[in-house]
């Protein structure tokens, strides 16, 4: 007979894989078809210890005493059809005593459930007590498919020890392969999850380090002070947007620089850590990383870069101390190479066409001090990420659930809390209109500034790098929802806002703009809240997005980035600056 190595089914391999990398090798193997490449594939493998049980409720129990007394996971491989419900009773015990047992069930796939095909269990609602973990690891096809069932594997292993441990449920797709030819398992990538009081990982401090803050809450004093600390005793920065709830010293506004075609060594980073939440800042993400670490009290395996390799389930503030060597000294090397290259960037933006990103521009220099400032989601919190605003305004945006639908009425709920601040927001005619509601409400203060950007439609459907430019002005109709609400009507939005007590400007050009913004931006309270109306033009607006998307050519025969940062850097920092710039881009 061939000798029979590893099933040659992705899926399948992975799971092996990592329940090797953590450690697992007790399984309790119930007879079928339906987990015969799973258990044909371990039986040949001297890791795992294997025990058989043809009654699967016996096999869970067995599991639950077994685990008891060793205090290690255990494994139970069951097929389809009425063996996965006889796991119940026991996982129910192992739910309620917190024991580690790991139910892998094979199924043929869910696209069989419910066309009368025999042994198809629906297994895609377990009862709430029987795992604390349930996930499906479907065929692999693709390489996003495998990194799916990585995650979901790992996230099921990790359930094991989670809030005090407890059952996971895996389960486990198959195609019924024959093939069990693959002689070197490949290895899968593994995730490790940790607590405080656990044995930590060191931190490699051969390359760049950064932080990247998701939206986040405001950050206290105290927890502003430890990232601080962190970043100079690690030569680290903190890469944010105006979501991030972050006002310390080592900020870095990333967006503009990553978006552009040059290559230094800033962009690089070896270890990036990963706070906070959803982050609306798509052109942020665009630096090349080696891993990731998660830092959440919540320890869920947020995998938002693709390079996840370990969770801290702790405080930040606890992370960020544990990992700062005492009586380091303060370094701030990297954060001098991002902000030179930062600054060059900004200061080669050419004149802008009037529109979301040239008022942006201008207004994240004059925005009052103490302000409060909510943004728009996507078109308006992009043109604005690529500007800095002062440190004493804060920002905001629903960048949660990222629907245009509610972001004005928030910007009117923050401002009831304090009256006597201001609050401005900034947002596009869609988002208006959406929630103009909130506009006649009775308690709206003359604290509320409202800046509407009116294009006349969802521009950000017509920006020369979403899928929607590919139908020119058709993408009107219904990808651009363009005509609603007036058809940028100069008369409909003025009534309404000042028949309900708002003081209304507007403008159609640069000029007009800066003839009414001084009103606008007034540091005082007025006497009633404003409205700014600013209609601008979708071909602008796609065309202020390319520019400053395409600063520097990639023309060979002009001059390259590295040589006109370099001599910037001379001219405007002296030899310390020619330091940096020999970190950034080597020697020459």
């Amino acid at each position: 007979m061939e000798q029979k190595y590893y099933t040659n089914e992705r899926n399948i391999q992975i799971v092996i894989s990592l329940l090797k990398q953590h450690g697992i090798r007790r399984v309790i193997a119930s007879p079928g078809a339906t987990n015969v490449t799973f258990v044909a594939s371990i039986q040949q493998d001297p890791w795992f210890e294997i025990y058989s049980s043809v009654d699967e409720r016996s096999a869970a129990y067995m599991a639950c005493g077994m685990a008891a007394e060793s205090g290690e996971p255990v494994v139970i491989s069951c097929t389809g059809a009425t063996a996965s419900r006889n796991y119940m009773p026991g996982l129910t015990e192992a739910f309620y005593r917190k024991l580690p047992v790991i139910a892998i069930t094979s199924h043929q796939g869910t696209h069989r459930i419910g066309h009368l095909i025999a042994q198809q269990i629906d297994r895609r609602n377990p009862p709430a007590d029987i795992a604390i973990e349930s996930v499906t690891v479907p065929v692999v096809k693709d390489n996003a498919d495998e990194r799916f069932c990585e995650i979901e594997v790992n996230k099921a292993l990790l359930a094991l020890k989670l809030h005090g441990g407890g059952p996971a449920h895996i389960n486990l797709f198959t195609t019924y392969s024959k093939d069990y030819s693959v002689v070197q398992l490949p290895k899968a990538h593994v995730i490790r999850r940790y607590s405080q009081y656990d044995k930590l990982p060191e931190l490699s401090r051969n390359g760049h380090i950064a932080v990247f803050i998701g939206s986040h809450k405001p950050f206290t004093e105290e927890e502003t002070k430890a990232i601080d600390v962190f970043c100079a005793a690690n030569d680290a920065v903190v890469f944010h947007d105006h979501t991030s709830g972050y006002y310390g010293h080592y900020g870095v506004r990333n967006a503009l620089m990553v978006k552009q075609h040059f290559n230094t060594s800033v962009k690089q980073i070896d270890t990036l850590i990963h706070i906070g939440e959803v982050s609306g800042d798509y052109d942020g993400f665009g630096f090349s990383k080696n891993i990731v670490w998660r830092v959440s009290e919540d320890g869920a395996l947020r995998d938002s870069f693709g390079k996840l390799t370990d969770v801290f389930q702790m405080p930040e503030k606890v992370f960020f101390e544990k990992y700062t060597p005492k009586d380091a000294p303060t370094h701030h090397e990297y954060l001098d190479e991002c902000k030179c290259v930062c600054q060059k960037v900004l200061s080669d933006i050419p004149e802008l066409p009037f529109g979301n990103i040239w008022m942006a521009q201008y207004l994240s220099k004059h925005i009052p001090a103490g302000s409060n400032l909510h943004l728009g989601i996507l078109n308006t919190l992009r043109s604005w990420n690529f500007f800095d605003v002062e440190k004493d305004v804060t920002t905001n945006c629903n960048v949660g659930g990222f629907g245009i639908d509610g972001n004005m009425s928030s910007m009117i709920g923050a401002s009831l809390v304090h009256p006597d601040k201001i609050y401005f927001g900034i947002f596009g005619d869609l988002s208006f209109f959406y929630d103009m509601n909130v506009v006649g409400n009775r308690h709206v203060s003359n604290n509320v500034r409202i800046l509407l950007i009116n294009n006349g439609r969802g521009t950000e459907f017509r920006n020369y790098n979403h899928p929607g430019a590919a139908f020119g002005e058709k993408a009107d109709e219904y990808i651009a929802a363009a005509r609603h609400y007036g058809n940028k009507s100069e008369n409909l939005v003025k009534h309404y806002a000042t028949d309900l007590g708002f003081e209304y400007l507007a403008a159609s050009n640069k000029q007009d703009f800066l003839t009414n913004v001084e009103r606008f931006l007034t540091p005082e309270l007025t006497s009633m809240p404003i409205l700014f109306e600013v209609f601008t033009d979708s071909q602008n607006e796609s065309d202020a997005l390319y520019t400053i998307n395409h600063l520097y050519p990639k023309d060979a025969t002009k001059p390259s980035m590295k040589q006109i940062v370099k001599n910037e850097i001379k001219s405007v920092i002296g030899e310390r600056g020619m330091k940096i710039g020999r970190a950034i881009w080597g020697k020459d």
